[in-house]
């Protein structure tokens, strides 16, 4: 197996830069380092800390058009799209540094005969096995919490945005990070695996596919090491009877074209109830034609490349999958001549169980039209997914809509009228087979610490 990769610039094919592969006696040298740097870093103060987060907050805004450039160049993001990425981990580092002292304050409690202390520690070397799609914020959310409780990190990107691995060290350094706190470690993802078993890896963090995020699991458990699973989805936009129709097409073209479709919140089946079906289909199928497909380093794109060749091979051999299958193409679903690795707004009906385009996983700008019978129907079909993650729900009457996102939607997260994507001061995870734990909102703060219980008795 070679021991280089390279990145390739998705728009136009072309070599973009070559990386060495680390061995792994060198990854398992600096988890040695991390740990090292763990033990001074534990107990660096809360204020150092949150210097730390929100000089790296500034380094990100003063290098937005820089880090901009290099996703685009990298993964095909469109760039209006990667100023507002590097908006959201500014946020993001803020928020760590603002909340997490008190999201990590002892707390005391009463005890017969005395008091208690809940008190939040860190705990050691958090490995993260992160993708592509947002190389900066996949880091950024997981790195900044762990960071701030008193953890060090290690990341292994994706291969395709090596590049960004670099970066992402780069800045944490320049913000004042000692040495060792948080390194880029470039390697393939079978040895990033092995460090699973690492004795001084003491949590894992992983974003990806289920069927990936199982093999980690599996590995973390066999030596009773805790993860977190954010995974793959298929979420359902329910575009209930009483919908504001406008509304509903506006956001859900929104929901499916948004980072080029490569979201695992991306709104992907659109599940319809059988009053509203055909206004909502003729505008949306109008809408997503009218994409504008193009150079991702243009401002005004609204649909760049897909990330790799084998992605939009994949991508495409699932449209015509679910079509040999019954599904009917409305607009897209074709392959364009010329470089690049572009695939098209792509809209598909008479969506069933047993294809692709209902069962699994759409990574890419391809919408999944469903018609259900009515709206019991249409949250019958939404929940008829191993996955969970997100979701949407469309309704005049809003507090039909929160009771059914509250009490019937089996997701992690729902939006109700609009699509979102991650928000920092928010939870963000799923259910089901979209993985478990939580990021952002204060809770990812506390998946990697020792929740550690004092008990204190009266002499």
């Amino acid at each position: 197996m070679s021991n280089t990769v390279n990145t390739i610039d998705p728009s136009t094919g072309e070599k973009i830069a070559e990386y060495q592969l680390l061995s792994q006696e060198q990854a398992s040298a600096a988890i040695d380092r991390a740990d090292a740097a763990f033990q001074a870093w534990r107990l660096e103060s809360f204020a150092n800390r949150r210097k730390v987060l929100n000089k790296m907050a500034d380094l990100i805004e003063q290098h937005s058009d820089e880090l901009a450039q290099l996703m685009t160049r990298e993964m095909g993001k469109p760039i209006d799209q990667g100023g507002q990425e590097c908006q959201l981990c500014a946020a993001i580092c803020r928020y760590s540094a603002e909340q997490g002292p008190d999201q990590l304050a002892d707390e005391t409690r009463p005890l017969e005969g005395g008091r208690a202390l809940i008190s939040y520690q860190p705990i050691g070397v958090i490995l993260g096995i992160q993708p592509w799609n947002f190389p900066l914020y996949q880091v950024i959310r997981y790195s900044a919490c762990n960071i701030m409780a008193g953890n060090t990190t290690v990341l292994k990107h994706a291969s395709n945005v090596f590049g960004m691995a670099q970066k992402i060290e780069q800045l944490y350094l320049e913000a004042g990070l000692p040495e060792g706190v948080f390194q880029s470690l470039l390697m393939d993802g079978a040895s990033a695996g092995k460090l699973v078993a690492h004795p001084k890896v003491r949590g894992v963090t992983f974003t990806g596919s289920d069927n990936t995020g199982k093999k980690i699991a599996e590995a973390a458990g066999k030596v009773v090491k805790k993860t977190v699973l954010e995974l793959g989805s298929n979420d359902a936009y329910v575009v209930l009877s009483d919908a504001d129709i406008k509304r509903a097409v506006k956001a859900c073209v929104q929901g499916r074209i948004i980072n080029n479709g490569e979201t695992c919140v991306s709104a992907k089946r659109f599940v319809v109830s059988a009053d509203v079906y055909d206004a909502f289909r003729d505008q949306f199928v109008e809408q997503m034609a009218a994409i504008k497909m193009g150079d991702p380093t243009q401002k005004g794109t609204q649909l760049g490349p897909i990330a790799r060749e084998d992605l939009r091979d994949t991508l495409h051999g699932q449209v015509e999958e679910s079509v040999r299958k019954g599904a009917t193409i409305s607009t897209g679903g074709k392959i364009p001549a010329g470089k690049g690795f572009y695939y098209p707004a792509t809209v598909l009906e008479d969506v069933k169980p047993g294809m692709p385009a209902y069962d699994g996983e759409l990574f890419g700008p391809v919408a999944s039209l469903i018609r259900a019978a009515d709206d019991e129907d249409a949250m019958r079909i939404a929940n008829d997914s191993r996955y969970g993650l997100g979701g949407g729900i469309f309704s005049r009457n809003e507090d039909r809509a929160i009771e059914l996102a509250r009490l019937h939607f089996d997701t992690g997260m729902v939006n109700i009228n609009g699509y979102n994507l991650a928000q920092p001061h928010l939870p963000f995870g799923g259910v089901k087979d979209s993985g478990y734990g939580r990021e952002h909102g204060g809770f990812g703060i506390r998946e990697f610490v020792n929740i550690k219980a004092v008990m204190i008795n009266q002499q």
